[in-house]
């Protein structure tokens, strides 16, 4: 379950993420949903205000070549999968 906390510093992150801007690009296609009991897998993110009850913690970087992680962001749920394969499948 990918309940996700946006982190400010790179201490506190479990991950660093890179949006990219072409799904074929992403390790990633992310579907963000609109309730906790929503988000499932790696790919289903609830995104929490709340540092305390997210089971990952993400920077967003500004460069790929800093990134653990590229992500895509789809504007439907069917879309939302591992596209490539990634040491950190399991880990979200």
């Amino acid at each position: 379950m990918a309940i996700v906390f946006n982190a400010h510093r790179e201490s506190h992150a479990d991950i660093k993420v890179f949006e990219v801007d072409r799904d074929y690009k992403a390790d990633l296609c992310v579907f963000v949903v609109d309730r906790e009991n929503k988000a499932k897998g790696a790919a289903l993110w609830f995104v929490t205000d709340s540092e305390s009850k997210a089971t990952t913690k993400a920077l967003m970087v500004d460069r790929e070549s800093q990134a653990d992680l590229k992500v895509f962001f789809v504007d439907r749920e069917y879309r939302a999968k591992w596209k490539k394969i990634h040491p950190r499948q399991g880990q979200l």
